[in-house]
């Protein structure tokens, strides 16, 4: 769940980097154009592809874990019509406005904050593999 969480976080980032405009049109279409500009864009991909390589090879995870959630759980909260409707029946004033590809964001924001709760069980991660070195 780690690995592949921080792996959406990565390529997720490297589209908004490399895409062109990828960023700017899904601010503009999906966030009312918040973080639309192209600098913010830039910096928000970097740091989102550094947090994602963090969480996939468990380092620095009491800080990774969380800025993993705050991008995750942050990106689902102003999509949440596309989970209560995902066919678009009925909080969408046209249907062809929803997207059913959103829906698993619920599903991947939750496993950003089970990583967080259950970050001590994590025995494979690289930070838990350095502290029994000790």
């Amino acid at each position: 769940m780690r690995v592949g969480t921080g792996m959406l976080l990565v390529l997720w980032g490297s589209l908004r980097l490399f895409g062109d405009g990828v960023g700017t049109n899904l601010a503009e279409k999906y966030y009312g154009g918040v973080g639309a500009a192209n600098s913010f864009q830039l910096a928000f991909a970097s740091v989102e592809v550094v947090i994602g390589a963090l969480v996939a090879i468990g380092l620095f995870r009491r800080f990774s874990l969380i800025g993993s959630a705050v991008i995750l759980v942050g990106g689902a909260l102003p999509i949440w019509r596309h989970f209560l409707d995902p066919f678009g029946r009925y909080l969408f004033a046209n249907p062809e406005d929803a997207n059913l590809l959103f829906f698993p964001s619920v599903t991947v924001a939750g496993a950003a904050l089970a990583l967080i709760a259950f970050r001590e069980h994590d025995t494979l991660a690289l930070d838990s593999l350095f502290k029994r070195k000790d």
